[in-house]
């Protein structure tokens, strides 16, 4: 896809993670206060089968939509918080007990979030469901 921004690819994620039942998704725009990657995209499987389900899912979803491949990954054997680290996007999906104890949203409190309202209108033309 020409000219896919950052911002978009975040939303597309964020979609397709939506689209997969994750909950409470945040995306935070950490460029100005990170030099890691533009955005963290934050989400919470409801299990550690679905934590291990949303990490496959979005790999494979990414790869077959835009054949790109995280250039790193952190995979837990409990699957209780997955990372992808797309460079210029980075993906945590955790369970409900990794997200209260390391409240990533916090310690980033810095960064921008962006809306939900925003990337839904970003990715429309991904929604795997209207």
């Amino acid at each position: 896809m020409e000219n896919l921004t950052s911002e978009k690819f975040a939303s597309i994620i964020a979609r397709f993670l939506d689209d997969n039942k994750a909950k409470d998704i945040v995306i935070l725009n950490v460029a100005n206060v990170c030099s890691l990657s533009d955005y963290f995209i934050i989400a919470t499987g409801s299990s550690t089968p679905h934590v291990r389900g949303l990490t496959q899912n979005l790999r494979q979803k990414i790869k077959d939509n835009f054949k790109r491949i995280p250039i790193g990954d952190e995979i837990e054997r409990q699957n209780s918080w997955n990372l992808l680290d797309y460079g210029e996007v980075v993906v945590h999906i955790m369970n409900q007990t990794q997200r209260d104890l390391y409240k990533i949203e916090q310690f980033w409190n810095h960064a921008l979030k962006l809306e939900r309202e925003v990337w839904e209108e970003n990715s429309k033309e991904f929604a795997q469901y209207e």
